[in-house]
């Protein structure tokens, strides 16, 4: 089976970022699966090209079986009218490409089935229409909830323009796809209050990580003396909340001074006011890193002697960091909107602390802080163990593939059926 997968924003392990769909593609492609995905050669992330880099009109790389269809995109670098144009450009281009890519590259082949990627919407027209013109099955993926999400954090407000035209165009996709990945249960609730048709369409299909990275990666053992570290592993934009552990950290410092020192690794939009604020606070025990390539997460995450996630928004996604956090083996400290979804209370691997709530946050990393090793061990091993079964890449992949193949076998059903009719 050829299966085509249009992500804006997908990516491969060696820049910083989520790599949902190449993990997936990889794990795919060893059960015999041909995947081609279609991305942008400009990283949204760090506001510049990675691929492309000689003014070529599209490339094709395979990256472990795996193959990117990398299409240049206007460039940006804020939420602005430029990044609009930049959906827009991609949107076309894979569009138009995908109309005469398997004639123009003897190594794509027709796809079987088309699967379009919401961050935005138009990349999910855009793979209708190409399931449409090659006849394939057309499989839509939330991962965010455009017009929804922005709604939720006050940047967009009810019967503006724009969210009129993006309910109409998400209404319109959903009724159309054949079957809905979600990557949170939260979205199955929210398309039941349109529509119990589209609820039904729904297969519920989370992030995950490859674990095997990180049982290959080397823990540090934990100090003897010095304090304890904990280490946030992220983007640094408004809705991921890290000046929420930049104020526990705080309070822990006044509390118990020496306790503990916090590493936070990643780049963003916030990340220079998240600096300026740790010097404003005169905050020692606070150490910022840039962002790593994926690739690397396991190597730095075993270093930590905690894990803390903190979300400001509602999750209608998957966060793509917890499970690295699980795979870690590490006590995890979780400060999220997801009592729908909260594995870390129902895996017991750490504690959960009030969302927006900066001192419940620091009570919660002191209270695993002053745990004994063994018991914060026993978290992180329950952890590890749970996403090894249930989170892993090779079992989120072969759930992707049952749900292709029914799609394959209801078509044949249906054939069969109009045969014996006839």
């Amino acid at each position: 089976m050829n299966i085509w997968l249009l992500n804006h924003y997908a990516l491969t392990p060696d820049v910083p970022g989520g790599t949902r769909h190449f993990d997936l593609g990889y794990e795919l492609t060893r059960m015999g699966y041909d995947v081609t995905i279609f991305a942008s050669a400009f990283n949204h992330s760090l506001h510049k090209k990675v691929r492309l880099l000689n003014g070529e009109p599209w490339a094709l790389e395979e990256v472990e079986g795996v193959k990117f269809i990398w299409l240049p995109s206007f460039a940006h670098r804020d939420n602005d009218w430029r990044r609009l144009l930049n959906m827009l450009d991609y949107t076309w281009r894979a569009y138009w490409l995908g109309l005469r890519l398997p004639h123009l590259e003897r190594r794509i082949m027709p796809p079987n089935v088309v699967i379009g990627c919401s961050v935005h919407l138009f990349a999910v027209w855009a793979a209708y229409q190409l399931s449409r013109h090659y006849r394939a099955h057309f499989v839509m993926e939330v991962r965010d909830l455009w017009p929804q999400g922005l709604l939720d954090i006050g940047l967009w407000r009810e019967g503006q323009l724009q969210v009129r035209f993006l309910r109409w165009l998400e209404q319109w996709l959903y009724a159309r796809a054949e079957s809905i990945i979600i990557l949170s249960p939260l979205t199955r609730e929210y398309l039941a209050r349109y529509s119990s048709a589209w609820a039904d369409k729904t297969v519920y299909i989370p992030n995950g990580t490859r674990t095997a990275r990180f049982e290959q990666a080397e823990t540090a053992p934990s100090p003897d003396t010095g304090p304890l570290r904990v280490m946030y592993l992220g983007a640094m934009g408004i809705s991921n909340g890290v000046d929420l552990i930049i104020q526990a950290m705080q309070i822990i410092e006044q509390a118990e001074p020496g306790l503990l020192e916090c590493v936070l690794v990643g780049d963003g939009p916030e990340k220079p006011h998240l600096q300026q604020m740790a010097r404003n606070l005169g905050l020692k025990n606070v150490l910022f890193q840039g962002a790593v390539p994926r690739a690397q997460v396991p190597q730095y995450a075993m270093q930590a002697d905690i894990l803390v996630l903190v979300q400001r928004e509602v999750l209608y996604g998957s966060s793509n960091k917890l499970f690295d956090y699980l795979a870690a083996g590490k006590p995890i400290v979780f400060s999220v909107f997801a009592q729908h979804n909260n594995l870390v209370e129902q895996v017991r691997c750490g504690v959960s602390a009030l969302p927006e709530n900066a001192a419940d946050l620091a009570e919660k990393l002191l209270a695993v802080a002053r745990m004994p090793e063994q018991e914060r061990q026993a978290m992180g091993e329950r952890g590890h163990a749970y996403v090894r079964q249930h989170h892993d890449y090779s079992v989120l992949a072969r759930r992707l593939a049952d749900v292709l193949e029914e799609l394959d076998n209801r078509v044949t059903r249906d054939v069969d059926h109009h045969r014996m009719c006839v």
